[in-house]
């Protein structure tokens, strides 16, 4: 398929499934002005291409949040002039999550959209497809706005859209994201962010962010606000993924620090020192920050705090204890300071995070 992108720059185009040709660059013009002369004739007729490249086993809710936000004509609310093309490699079934996705046009229809969005992939493990990798480079390079939906972001990476940009991705594959990508300035903590010609959005739920963001930057503001009462959405979160984000990341359990992090966390609501703690570890202070900051990669103090923010998450999901005790118990003495660590850490207040993850029955 890398062949057959090169082709549809090289050639006179190629056939798309529904009958359309995508041109390639008449002799003497580079492929941008080929995409720019079909964008020029969308425009004309008041469409905006957003090309939707799927993969084999791609989830299907990302699939479906580009053609929701952007393929739906509501009534009461003015036609946005979205043209929305879902793509895969050849056009025709693809496998989703047990569904089957029908896609109407191939990676070609990507060369000359306007837009063009890659949802989240089926395995992130798996090196991207070469075709889609190539074709999501070369619209790019045609102008087109490209973004990422959750793990799609590693599709954007692979291409090279992401080098030196700041970007994200679920937080749960960030690891493996910063380990392949060290180009990336990587920020698992945000919903979205929008770097103008490319966009990347968090795990799931955050494409729709995204996209109402799409949406507010073509239409206005008034736009997308009415847009996301009708999709029961807000236009803008507060926060961003941490408060997602069940458990820290895993910690290497090298050096033998296991059993003294297990002490600390069952005495979280005391005051501990660094003094305390070596003393526990039976070592020198100086050589326990040193091996503490290889073994886990932070130091004592941060770690600490780390563990109490997420012990008072844990209690303001399940108790009814007010505030002032949650700090208490989770050794941050007052509310004051728990609000200061609580949103740094976790990007919205406390009494914002209760309403949002109180269990049931609390």
């Amino acid at each position: 398929m890398v062949e057959t992108m090169e082709k549809v720059e090289d050639t006179g185009g190629r056939a798309s499934r529904n009958g359309d040709v995508w041109p390639a660059a008449e002799p003497g013009r580079r492929p941008r002005d080929a995409a720019d002369k079909v964008r020029k004739a969308h425009k004309a007729a008041g469409k905006h291409t957003v090309a939707v490249a799927v993969t084999e086993g791609a989830p299907i809710f990302e699939i479906s949040i580009p053609v929701e936000v952007f393929g739906r004509i509501r009534p009461g609310m003015p036609e946005l002039g979205y043209d929305v093309r879902i793509c895969n490699p050849e056009s025709g079934p693809v496998s989703s999550s047990g569904f089957t996705a029908l896609a109407g046009d191939s990676y070609a229809a990507l060369l000359t959209a306007d837009t063009v969005i890659v949802p989240a992939v089926g395995d992130i493990y798996t090196e991207p497809a070469a075709d889609l990798v190539a074709a999501v480079r070369q619209a790019h390079a045609n102008g087109a706005r490209v973004a990422s939906l959750c793990s799609g972001a590693f599709v954007l990476a692979a291409a090279g859209l992401l080098d030196g940009r700041r970007a994200t991705t679920h937080w749960y594959y960030a690891q493996e994201f910063r380990k392949r990508f060290p180009a990336v300035d990587l920020d698992p903590a945000v919903l979205y962010i929008d770097d103008g010609d490319v966009l990347t959005s968090a795990g799931t739920t955050a494409g729709i962010d995204l996209c109402v963001a799409i949406v507010a930057a073509d239409h206005g503001a008034d736009v997308a606000n009415t847009l996301s009462r009708r999709l029961v959405a807000p236009t803008h979160r507060s926060g961003g993924q941490a408060q997602y984000v069940d458990t820290p990341a895993p910690l290497a359990r090298r050096d033998n620090l296991g059993p003294l992090l297990d002490w600390m966390r069952t005495h979280l609501a005391e005051t501990l020192t660094v003094a305390d703690l070596a003393r526990h570890a039976n070592v020198a202070e100086r050589t326990l920050i040193r091996r503490f900051h290889t073994a886990v990669g932070t130091t004592p103090g941060k770690w600490l705090t780390e563990q109490r923010v997420l012990h008072a998450r844990r209690l303001l999901e399940t108790t009814d204890l007010p505030v002032d005790r949650v700090a208490s118990a989770a050794g941050l003495g007052g509310a004051a300071n728990l609000r200061h660590h609580f949103t740094e850490v976790v990007g919205v207040a406390p009494s914002d995070y209760r309403r949002a993850f109180r269990q049931p029955g609390v």
